[in-house]
C-alpha cells in the first residue's frame, strides 16, 4: 500500500475535502482499504477516542528549540510515502529537475539496480552543469565496490564516505552517520527510513520477497534550507572538519519560537539532528508523552528503549492515552527482536498495544501524536539511535498530515497482528 498524498511540485499537500475524518468507533462494520478515503472510519483496531487536536500552543516551537536545537518554520508542503518504489521516484523527479545543487546523504547505498539508478541520475546532472555531492557511511555501503563510487566520481559527483575505520577513538567505528536525506536546490527535500537499496524493493529474504516497509516524507519549503543546512554539517564532519565553538555550543537566537500554529502557514516543519550524546529525538518522545491527551502511535524497526522511555510510554498509557507500537515480527538482525521482545510484558501490563508487522521487515521510523504531530526520520529508540549516531527527524504540526499518517499507520496494523501476552523467556 502506497501513500495516498499528492506530490504535484509547489502544492501544498492537502487530503481531499471529501476524506471522512477520523471517527474512532470500535470496529463494527468492515472497513474500506487502507490508505483509501474513509479508511479510518469504523475501523476494528480503534478504541473510542476524543477528536484529533485542532492546535498545539506556540510554546511546542519554544520547546523544539530549547530540548532539540531545532527551528520550526511554516509554510511547507508535505508529501508522505509509505513504500521503496514511490519514494525512489519521487527522488529521482527531484534530482531530474535539479537545477543548481543536488545532495545526497544515505547510510545504505548499494550498487544494485537501485544503486545504479541513482548513480545514472546523478552523473546525468553533474553533466548539465548542476553541483551534485553524494555521502554515505562505510558501514552502511558494505558489499558496495570502490569501483562504483569511482563511476560517480568520474561521472562529476562529489562523494565523500564517513566513518572509515582508523587509528582513532573507537577505531572510527563508532558514531555511524544513520541518516538518509535528499536536498535539491535548497527547495525541497526527501528523508525517513529508506536508504538507497533494492531491499526496499523486493527484500532480501530469498524465499517470499517482500519489499521492506518504511515511510518518507517529502518537504518543499523553508524548511529545506534546514535539510540543506543538516546536511552540510555531515559533509565537514566527513572530511574531517570540526565544527567552530559557536556551532558545537549552539551560540545562536532560534528562529520562530514564538510562533502560532493556529495563524501561521502550515506545515511547520522542524528538523531534528541526532548527534551523539545528545538525545534530541528521546527528549522530544518525553515531551510528546507528557503532553499526549489523546494517542501516541510508534513504529521502530530496533526497539531497545531506554527505560525513560519506556516509562513515557508506560507513563501516558495508564494516563489514559492511546499508546500503540508497530514492530517487526522478522528482523534482518533477528537478535535484536529477540531483545525487543523483553519488553513486551510490562509494556502490556501498563495498557501500551502492540503489534507485530506480519510481512519480511518494518523498517519505518515514525511517530504520530494527538492527531497533530508527526514525526518521520532515521532515529530508532535504541542506544545507537538516541544516543550515538547521527540521525535525522523531521517534526511536522499540521492536521491533515497528521491524519494521512494515522490511516497510513491503521493500514499496516492491517497487515500485522497483535500481540495480546508477552511472549515467555
Amino acid at each position: 500500500m502506497g501513500s495516498s498524498g499528492s506530490e504535484s511540485a509547489g502544492t501544498p499537500y492537502r487530503r481531499a475535502a471529501t476524506v471522512a475524518k477520523l471517527k474512532f468507533m470500535s470496529g463494527r462494520a468492515p472497513h474500506p482499504k487502507a490508505g483509501s478515503k474513509g479508511a479510518t472510519r469504523g475501523h476494528p483496531h480503534l478504541a473510542a477516542l476524543p477528536p484529533a487536536a485542532k492546535g498545539v500552543s506556540q510554546s511546542y516551537a519554544r520547546a523544539l528549540w530549547r530540548i532539540a536545537s531545532a527551528d520550526v518554520s511554516p509554510g511547507n508542503a508535505v508529501t508522505l510515502y509509505s513504500d521503496g518504489d514511490r519514494t525512489f521516484d519521487a527522488m529521482i523527479r527531484l534530482i531530474d529537475d535539479a537545477q543548481s545543487s543536488v545532495e545526497l546523504e544515505s547510510y545504505i547505498l548499494h550498487d544494485d539496480v537501485v544503486g545504479e539508478r541513482f548513480a545514472t541520475a546523478l552523473c546525468a546532472a553533474a553533466k548539465r552543469g548542476v553541483a551534485v555531492r553524494l555521502l554515505t557511511d562505510w558501514i552502511g555501503m558494505r558489499g558496495t565496490s570502490k569501483l562504483f563510487l569511482s563511476q560517480m566520481r568520474a561521472g562529476g559527483v562529489d562523494v565523500r564516505v564517513f566513518g572509515k575505520p582508523g587509528f582513532k577513538r573507537w577505531f572510527g567505528l563508532i558514531p555511524r552517520d544513520h541518516r538518509k536525506l535528499l536536498v535539491v536546490d535548497g527547495l525541497a527535500g526527501v528523508t525517513g527510513g529508506i536508504g538507497i537499496g533494492a531491499e526496499w524493493y523486493h527484500g532480501l529474504i530469498r524465499k517470499k520477497r517482500t519489499a521492506w516497509r518504511d515511510r518518507c516524507v517529502r518537504i518543499a519549503g523553508p524548511a529545506a534550507i534546514d535539510m540543506e543546512r543538516a546536511f552540510n554539517s555531515m559533509w565537514r564532519r566527513a572530511a574531517g572538519q570540526r565544527m567552530t565553538k559557536a556551532e558545537q555550543q549552539l551560540r545562536r537566537a532560534p528562529r520562530n519560537a514564538d510562533i502560532d500554529p493556529a495563524t501561521a502557514e502550515p506545515a511547520l516543519v522542524a528538523v531534528v539532528e541526532g548527534e551523539p550524546g545528545r538525545f534530541r529525538v528521546g527528549r522530544a518522545l518525553h515531551l510528546q508523552s507528557a503532553a499526549a491527551e489523546r494517542s501516541i502511535w510508534l513504529a521502530s524497526a530496533y526497539f531497545l528503549p531506554s527505560f525513560a522511555e519506556v516509562d513515557a510510554l508506560a507513563g501516558a498509557a495508564r494516563d489514559g492515552v492511546d499508546v500503540r507500537l508497530l514492530l517487526p515480527s522478522k528482523n534482518d538482525h533477528p537478535w535484536v527482536h529477540r531483545l525487543t521482545r523483553r519488553y513486551y510484558r510490562r509494556l502490556l501490563a501498563n495498557g501500551v498495544r502492540i503489534w507485530e508487522w506480519r510481512g519480511e521487515m518494518m523498517h519505518a521510523k515514525t511517530t504520530v501524536v494527538d492527531g497533530a504531530w508527526t514525526r518521520v526520520g532515521s532515529t530508532d529508540f535504541n542506544p545507537l539511535g538516541v544516543a550515538i549516531n547521527y540521525e535525522l527527524d523531521v517534526f511536522i504540526e499540521d492536521a491533515d498530515v497528521a491524519e494521512e499518517a494515522e490511516t497510513l499507520f491503521l493500514g499496516d496494523l492491517d497487515m500485522s497482528r497483535e500481540i495480546k501476552t508477552a511472549p515467555r523467556g
